[in-house]
């Protein structure tokens, strides 16, 4: 029985640890900065509250489900130990880092996953199965508005970057993956507007634009500014069709109009399987068994940071077009890049 350890226990690690659950995995261990709360989120899933020198702790695979800051070193430090990494978003905070977790992961057989929870929702993937069929791409635009959050360090300085960094993580990952199923490949450049909020340097609002060869735009939203509650889309169209997702509050999907079935989910919680947390535990433990590297790798969480940073530094220089792949400061964070002097 393959076996589960959480390095973290926010909601997040929550998540992880009730899709495991759900799919009859066993969680052995949960760490966290208190012994307070690893213990809550343990006693929860049946675990073993330990410091974290201690992790795996016995565990097949951890979800490291810790602060970005800490992400590489958590990563690569599991990765050392033997065990298999679910690194949640975003991958890290700069592009040394992320190159460091991208290598460490290629020297222990590709075992890690980047936790892209929506690539492996049955909306999303249906959604990208239907791309090839709008034909040549006119418009895509995928968002996630939402509220602030109201629990841990998301606008501080240490967090490394703010809505477009975080949150934005999603709708970027749905925009690449989108864009590539229609064939349009990886975008060659971005331009940005963030706008920031009280009592802090991150952003809680950002726009992102795209730009592909084939003259396309992709358009990104992700806020802090919208709510109370969320409202994730994303719409593709083009000369032959237009397909379009909702992802929060509801799911749903249609093709030119008329909804598209989409799967019944199961579980007892059914936003598990409709996000994809579960079925992204699935993917890991198959490509594990089967030695291949996870779809969602080490080096997509790379691609989508690289664009976040060229993003950051697009903003901080009035919106002008930063050309991709980024070829800034490879040691600094998004916030750093939009504050550069």
């Amino acid at each position: 029985m393959t076996k589960v350890a959480l390095c973290g226990a926010g909601w997040v690690a929550a998540a992880h640890a009730a899709a495991a659950r759900q799919l009859g995995l066993p969680i052995v261990a949960v760490a966290s900065r208190t012994h307070a709360s690893a213990a809550k989120l343990a006693e929860v899933a049946e675990a073993r509250a330990v410091p974290y020198a201690d992790l795996p702790a016995g565990a097949d695979l951890v979800a490291v489900a810790t602060p970005p800051q800490c992400h590489a070193a958590d990563a690569i430090r599991m990765l050392e130990a033997g065990a298999t990494v679910l690194l949640e978003k975003p991958l890290c905070r700069t592009l040394d880092e992320a190159d460091r977790i991208v290598a460490a992961a290629a020297a222990h057989g590709g075992r890690l996953l980047y936790a892209e929870n929506l690539a492996y929702s049955p909306v999303i993937q249906r959604m990208v199965a239907l791309a090839p069929r709008v034909g040549r791409v006119t418009n895509l635009e995928v968002r996630s508005l939402q509220g602030l959050p109201t629990w841990g360090g998301f606008t501080t300085d240490d967090w490394g970057g703010g809505a477009l960094f975080d949150l934005g993580a999603h709708p970027l990952a749905v925009a690449l993956l989108l864009a590539n199923a229609a064939g349009e490949g990886r975008p060659v450049a971005v331009r940005a507007q963030l706008r920031g909020g009280d009592g802090h340097r991150s952003d809680e609002h950002a726009d992102v634009h795209l730009r592909y060869s084939s003259g396309l735009i992709a358009h990104v939203v992700a806020s802090w500014q919208a709510g109370p509650g969320p409202q994730w889309d994303a719409q593709l169209a083009g000369e032959t069709g237009v397909v379009r997702a909702e992802l929060l509050p509801v799911q749903s999907l249609e093709l030119n109009g008329d909804d598209v079935a989409l799967p019944t989910a199961r579980g007892r919680l059914p936003m598990l399987e409709q996000l994809g947390y579960t079925a992204q535990w699935s993917a890991l433990i198959d490509d594990v068994a089967a030695a291949r590297e996870p779809i969602m790798s080490a080096r997509f969480g790379r691609e989508v940071l690289q664009i976040t940073l060229a993003a950051y530094q697009s903003a901080g220089q009035r919106g002008n077009e930063v050309e991709l792949p980024f070829a800034g400061p490879p040691d600094l964070t998004p916030l750093q890049l939009w504050h550069q002097d």
